[in-house]
């Protein structure tokens, strides 16, 4: 059976046994592309289990003829967003007894320039780097796609750094 014969028997009939076809298809690519990236077992094994459950949610969007390349970008890309969680949590917090003036200036700045965007982009930003919440959950909280909130990010960033450099 193709792989658009097993999507179409999920979609349309809810066979559980499809998918469990899929699975068993593309778990080794996926888990060899999630352990490319992570290089530690356990967090593939994970990366993968997760890669078949976004798909299953998704797989009403998917419109290729084979599903490796489209499994394989969503391994990659909840592999990276897993180095990046932990990047994020391993980096040392600054000192808080060090009380630095310039820099609570420039956070002030900072708040004012952000206060100052439209009510959508004030709360990307917050999501974003208050909440540390990743491109896709900010994209179902707003409505946008993932695609748009990265292009929002960026260019809110840039509009942030021009306002700050014109100060």
């Amino acid at each position: 059976m193709t792989d658009r014969e097993l999507v179409n028997r999920v979609l349309n009939d809810r066979h559980q046994q499809s998918f469990a076809e899929i699975v068993s298809r593309y778990s080794g690519m996926v888990f060899s592309k999630a352990l490319s990236v992570v290089h530690r077992e356990e967090l593939a094994k994970e990366v993968a289990q997760q890669t078949f459950i976004r798909a299953y949610e998704r797989l009403a969007y998917w419109r290729k003829d084979s599903l490796g390349p489209w499994l394989a970008a969503i391994a990659m890309h909840l592999a990276l967003n897993e180095l990046e969680r932990e990047r994020r949590h391993a980096q040392p917090v600054p000192a808080t007894d060090d009380y630095d003036p310039d820099r609570e200036a420039l956070l002030q700045r900072m708040e004012q320039a952000i206060g100052q965007l439209p009510e959508q982009d004030q709360t990307i930003i917050r999501l974003h780097y208050y909440e540390q919440q990743k491109t896709d959950e900010i994209a179902q909280q707003t409505g946008l796609s993932q695609s748009n909130v990265l292009v929002r990010l960026h260019r809110i960033r840039d509009r942030l750094r021009r306002s700050l450099g014109a100060e």
